[in-house]
């Protein structure tokens, strides 16, 4: 099993930047896709962005443009670079790991985001 921590997150003006890390444990990190969700108030748990294993990348319409995902195996740590944060961006985010074989889905504990001018 993978453990997995998310750092990053804040409190950010419209328009502005943040950086959001997830460091993994526990397992082999290049046999795992991930992916990083988030889940506002009163709504329902969404995927922001994926990398695969191989490095194929998977973004949201919403955040298509302004976000960038990426993996750094040697560190075992994906990233999500998030640029031209709006309002509608706040939520808490998690990362997730999930493997094929055998079949495992982990979740972070979370990081809260939070845009406000």
């Amino acid at each position: 099993q993978v453990q997995l921590v998310e750092s990053g997150g804040g409190l950010v003006q419209p328009g502005g930047s943040l950086r959001l890390v997830c460091a993994a444990s526990g397992d082999i990190f290049r046999l795992y896709n991930m992916g990083w969700y988030r889940q506002a108030p009163g709504k329902q748990r969404e995927l922001v962005a994926s990398v695969s294993k191989g490095g194929d990348t998977n973004y949201s319409d919403s955040v298509k443009g302004r976000f960038t995902i990426s993996r750094d195996n040697a560190k075992n740590t994906v990233y999500l670079q998030m640029n031209n944060l709006k309002l509608e961006d706040t939520a808490v985010y998690y990362c997730r790991a999930q493997r094929i074989l055998p079949s495992t889905v982990e979740w972070g504990q979370g990081t809260q985001v939070t845009v406000s001018s």
